[in-house]
């Protein structure tokens, strides 16, 4: 099978999924009661699968969907601010074809670049506990397994960083998160994670650059944590990096 209709497999699995009561329980009462903002949306309340061009070199990690944003409209970081920032920056970074995102149909596509998040249910209070996080990492591990083109990786946070790495450490191919501190800007060359939950040890050992940045929350882009400026400097590193 391709890895093409491999990847709409995996969704299908994902939008089906309800390991995770509680998530279940909260995303489904969000969609119910809505935001009164949103009252005429028929809310998507399931898990979000992974959107993008199959074939990207630039894997785009989040940490989850925004309970108004992507558990509304059913596709990644569509909806809600930080999508606003994310999409105009990549957008201008030539990895989007128009600078907006509201909803699943509105004509945007991704170029050479693939959007996912370490959870695919919106945690309340923006919290997963540990076993959430480690009921979703298997739909995470076979997207890295099926998207064999990925060179760069993009980790929107801390926790889409340590998500990302945990993959490698308990495939021993590091010790420890140590080896690669989170800080925005920063980027490290690290395996990456083909195999899928069988393990990295599968086939060819390949390397990719993981590249780091504060999460486009609407908290830290309001507040200047985090700039546009500062975002669009990281995705220079990118860009210059795919193009070496």
């Amino acid at each position: 099978m391709p890895p093409t209709r491999q990847l709409r497999v995996l969704n299908e699995s994902i939008v089906a999924c309800r390991k995770c009561p509680r998530l279940v329980r909260w995303r489904e009462r969000v969609a119910r009661e809505k935001r009164r903002a949103f009252r005429d949306w028929e809310y998507w309340g399931k898990p979000a699968p992974g959107f993008g061009d199959p074939r990207a070199e630039l894997l785009v990690l989040g940490l989850a969907p925004a309970a108004h944003g992507t558990n509304r409209t059913g596709r990644m970081f569509t909806g809600d601010r930080s999508g606003d920032f994310l999409y105009a920056r990549l957008y201008e970074a030539g990895f989007a074809n128009q600078p907006t995102s509201v909803s699943r149909d509105d004509g945007l596509r991704l170029c050479n670049c693939f959007i996912t998040a370490a959870l695919r249910c919106c945690p309340p209070g923006n919290k997963p506990t540990p076993q959430e996080q480690a009921n979703c990492r298997p739909y995470l591990e076979e997207e890295f397994r099926l998207l064999r083109r990925v060179r760069a990786v993009l980790a929107l946070g801390q926790i889409a960083h340590r998500a990302f790495l945990s993959m490698l450490k308990d495939a021993g191919e590091i010790e420890s998160f140590a080896e690669c501190p989170f800080a925005h800007g920063v980027s490290f060359k690290v395996p990456y994670p083909a195999a899928g939950a069988a393990g990295l040890n599968h086939g060819k050992r390949r390397m990719v650059r993981l590249f780091d940045s504060y999460h486009p929350s609407q908290q830290n882009t309001q507040t200047g944590k985090l700039t546009p400026a500062m975002f669009r400097s990281v995705l220079r590193q990118v860009r210059t990096y795919l193009r070496g």
